[in-house]
């Protein structure tokens, strides 16, 4: 059997016990129905967040498009454009299901980039802290201690002061804000990962450093962070809707459920309740579902926790 071959067949054995485990995840996964319930939430507000432009009867910051005769209609009215404004409109006649249905994809879009960018940012400072260790552990752990002890909303209240307002602003905001949890992680999962024989045999090989680091040692510190990850893309989303009602996060400009909350909440105790009400509702329902799925993540990942 040529050489060739016999690295098909360890692909093909690789491509296997992969598909196996991915079955296996899922099996354990939804044994809770609320997770599952929680999943297909989060696939309903992806589709209609990201196909906002197909699915909103109307773009709400299309100035040309909007008409002031609409402004505050209540849920269920027929307006101008001759179809239903199911959860009414605002002060300058949007459609709030519209608006709602754009601010999401803001919203998923900051809290995507956000954990994916922090997510590389601390597996390196947490992998390089565990596998150097000596003055280098010392330095990056104490910077990411002393970033845990302040609370993530000053650090970001903090940097979008510094940044300004805008998408990506308030990305780097957040970036700075939380890699600190997934460098935290990184280094305790890979401070117990280092002194395995696996990883001793890998060093006394000439492998240059980062195959070491990303191809030895990460795949087996992946568990605890994915479950992290989902927190903390939880966590990204409510940040920028605080920062936005706040009036420091995103422009006007730009959709936001934080700015639609701020926009109505002048309105909470009149009876234009729908302005504030439902983006909270949306909101709440978003996040309330990422961190439902990343609990039976976590207990699916480490079985012991459910117990």
């Amino acid at each position: 059997m040529s050489g060739g071959e016999v690295m098909d067949l360890q692909e093909a054995a690789a491509r296997e016990t992969r598909g196996e485990r991915l079955r296996n995840f899922w099996s354990d996964y939804r044994q809770s129905w609320v997770a599952v319930v929680s999943l297909l939430v989060i696939f309903v507000m992806l589709f209609v967040s990201f196909g906002a432009p197909l699915v909103s009867p109307q773009d709400p910051y299309d100035m040309a498009a909007l008409d002031w005769m609409d402004a505050f209609l209540r849920p269920g009215t027929v307006g101008a454009g001759g179809y239903v404004h199911l959860l009414g409109t605002d002060n300058a006649g949007r459609d709030m299901l519209s608006a709602i249905f754009y601010g999401l994809r803001t919203s998923f879009v900051i809290g995507l980039s956000a954990g994916a960018l922090a997510l590389a940012i601390g597996i390196c400072v947490g992998l390089s802290a565990a596998y150097f260790r000596g003055l280098t552990e010392t330095i990056l752990m104490r910077i990411v201690d002393l970033q845990l002890s302040m609370p993530a909303i000053l650090l970001a209240l903090v940097m979008v002061a510094v940044l300004g307002q805008g998408v990506g602003q308030i990305i780097a905001a957040l970036v700075v804000a939380q890699y600190a949890y997934f460098a935290r992680t990184t280094h305790g999962a890979a401070t117990v990962e280092r002194g395995k024989d696996y990883i001793e045999a890998a060093r006394s090989t000439p492998l240059p450093t980062r195959r070491v680091l990303f191809r030895h040692l990460l795949p087996n510190v992946l568990p605890p962070l994915i479950v992290v990850a989902t927190v903390q893309v939880a966590s990204a989303i409510a940040l920028e809707a605080t920062l936005s009602f706040l009036g420091v996060g995103l422009p006007l400009t730009e959709p936001s459920l934080g700015s639609l909350i701020s926009n109505g909440f002048k309105y909470i105790h009149s009876d234009r309740y729908w302005l504030s009400i439902y983006p909270g509702i949306f909101l709440m329902i978003t996040v309330v579902a990422i961190n439902l799925v990343g609990d039976q993540v976590r207990n699916v990942l480490d079985p012991r926790r459910s117990r």
